[in-house]
């Protein structure tokens, strides 16, 4: 099973990568600065996923001294700042990738599992089970696979495509805060122009189809649903 270190100092998008991370069978420690990772560069993960800004000690820093100790271990970056200057720098350095946020969470953990198995071959790669079809969030049952809702009377909740989406999207992060943008990356793809109010919109008539659901609003933060 593979270790993943990763650094991120914004709260919600750390806890948001590392869950993504987890669900794939990966081992993942996460650091919010650069001081706190630079102590655990010897203990050799098998990737670094590192933020470029950084309070104190920056992913620039931390690449350096990740070199110093092994130059083989893959890092990936990923960055707010100007992509092409970042890109640039951080291949000078010795980093593997780079993603520009924001980015779809999906695309990381694909670039992740490339880099993984181009690095260690297969013989690591994780052997975690087959995708559970299924989630269970009492009284509701979701089907993944024919994305149906069913209540536990047996009766189907009517949802439309992106209702489902988002409720798949809560459930996968139950009990995390999420914010607004996550959800727009996410739900409706980075490419998503219009107003992030769909959100609350969509939100809404969620709440409304699906009573039990216990999804919170936390003002100035973003949404939780609350585990079961």
């Amino acid at each position: 099973m593979y270790t993943i270190y990763l650094v991120e100092d914004e709260v919600s998008l750390n806890q948001l990568i590392c869950s993504y991370l987890r669900r794939e069978g990966w081992n993942v420690v996460s650091f919010k600065d650069g001081e706190e990772a630079k102590r655990a560069i010897t203990q050799e993960p098998h990737l670094w996923i590192l933020d470029i800004m950084l309070p104190g000690i920056d992913g620039y820093q931390l690449i350096r001294e990740i070199r110093k100790a092994n130059e083989s271990i893959p890092v990936i970056f990923i960055s707010a700042r100007d992509s092409d200057l970042d890109r640039i720098n951080g291949l000078e350095l010795g980093s593997d990738d780079y993603l520009a946020k924001p980015f779809q969470t999906r695309e990381l953990i694909i670039r992740v599992s490339k880099l993984l198995e181009r690095i260690y071959g297969k013989a690591l790669h994780t052997q975690s089970a087959a995708p559970i079809a299924q989630d269970e969030y009492p009284p509701y049952t979701i089907d993944r696979q024919a994305r149906i809702v069913r209540e536990s009377s047996g009766k189907e909740v009517e949802l439309t495509s992106k209702e489902f989406d988002l409720l798949h999207y809560f459930v996968s992060h139950a009990g995390l805060v999420v914010q607004r943008e996550h959800i727009l990356n996410e739900v409706w793809g980075r490419d998503y122009f219009g107003s992030d109010r769909v959100v609350d919109d969509l939100i809404w008539r969620l709440r409304k189809k699906m009573p039990e659901l216990r999804l919170e609003t936390l003002y100035g933060l973003g949404y939780r649903l609350v585990k079961r």
